[in-house]
């Protein structure tokens, strides 16, 4: 019997519902990234981290960077929630990105999530907007899978969060038991 933890840090919501489908799937405990308290990290075995991404960075990362000691012998993985699809490299690229040397060696999955612009803060929908354009003059047939979705959700809604992203992680977990 495992004694696991899930934390997730969601921005808009994905992050947050892949966790609540993770959590139903093993009946371990659901918290917010940064509301952790350590008794509950040093409990708990594995300790999963749904986050959403940002910029290439992994919402909630730190939260495993601060306690690595009070995590080190425990499984721990990270399920990285973003628009993109599932392609290959563009998920390395964020791996590689976030698993620096002190976490070089955790486990790593993908879950697409959602979008919607109206929902985003003024920053990102800015930003957002502004790589649209830049991504709006390449030529079609050179574009990454990533452009190709940023330029198919334009300013529209899309949510593509399905619960057999979440396969992988759960064979992974089950493998612990």
């Amino acid at each position: 019997m495992q004694n696991g933890l899930i934390l997730f840090q969601s921005k808009y919501g994905a992050a947050r519902r892949y966790a609540g489908w993770l959590a139903e799937a093993t009946g371990f405990p659901l918290c917010p990234a940064k509301d952790v308290e350590k008794s509950a990290l040093s409990g708990a075995d594995p300790v999963i981290l749904a986050g959403g991404i940002y910029a290439s960075g992994v919402a909630g990362i730190q939260v495993l960077r601060k306690n690595q000691e009070l995590l080190r012998g425990k499984r721990c993985a990270i399920l990285a929630v973003g628009a993109s699809p599932a392609d290959p490299a563009t998920i390395e690229t964020v791996r590689k990105l976030n698993l620096k040397e002190d976490l070089a060696a955790v486990p790593f999955f993908y879950a697409r999530g959602a979008w919607d612009l109206q929902k985003m803060s003024f920053a990102d929908r800015t930003l957002c907007k502004m790589l649209q354009k830049s991504v709006a003059k390449k030529d079609p047939a050179s574009l990454e899978p990533w452009e190709q979705a940023l330029l198919e959700a334009a300013g529209g809604t899309a949510d593509w969060t399905d619960r057999e992203y979440l396969q992988p992680l759960l064979r992974w977990i089950r493998q612990g038991e």
